[in-house]
């Protein structure tokens, strides 16, 4: 990856992290609550889903600016997806960041700001908290996850 894209890549992650996207509680949806031990990231997603499409998400936390950017990136991937999509969607990018570098990246639009975290394999589970709780608000809604 040459300098000036990571560069890029760095600015929008901080971007996020500054101004996070879908910052908010959903009052009628369902939620969960995620934690990572590790670095101490704890974030509540909120989800309200309509015949199997995400009609809305956020989320609320707090946590390092990859934790919290993952998740802004992730609810404005994820809104006006099935859950199916959705799912579909996580996987892929799971395999991104725990891919080997010179591993093909798959079309995963403004989520591959976030490919250069597979450099440091600690904050794999910072990036994916989001995603985690997610999955857990839809599976098990109240649950807290962990990433441990």
């Amino acid at each position: 990856m040459s300098a000036e894209l990571q560069d890029l890549y760095q600015e929008v992650i901080l971007d996020h992290n500054r101004r996070p996207r879908n910052f908010r509680v959903i009052e009628d949806g369902s939620s969960a609550e995620g934690f990572n031990p590790l670095c101490g990231d704890r974030i509540t997603v909120y989800l309200k889903v309509e015949n199997g499409t995400i009609k809305d998400v956020s989320f609320q936390g707090a946590g390092c600016a990859i934790s919290k950017a993952s998740a802004s990136l992730m609810t404005e991937s994820v809104k006006g997806k099935t859950i199916e999509e959705a799912t579909a969607l996580f996987e892929r990018f799971q395999r991104m960041i725990t891919g080997s570098a010179d591993s093909p990246n798959e079309s995963l639009g403004k989520l591959t700001v976030l490919a250069g975290v597979r450099q440091f394999p600690v904050r794999v589970k910072c990036a994916t908290l989001a995603w985690h709780t997610l999955r857990s608000a839809v599976a098990a809604p109240g649950a807290v996850v962990s990433t441990e």
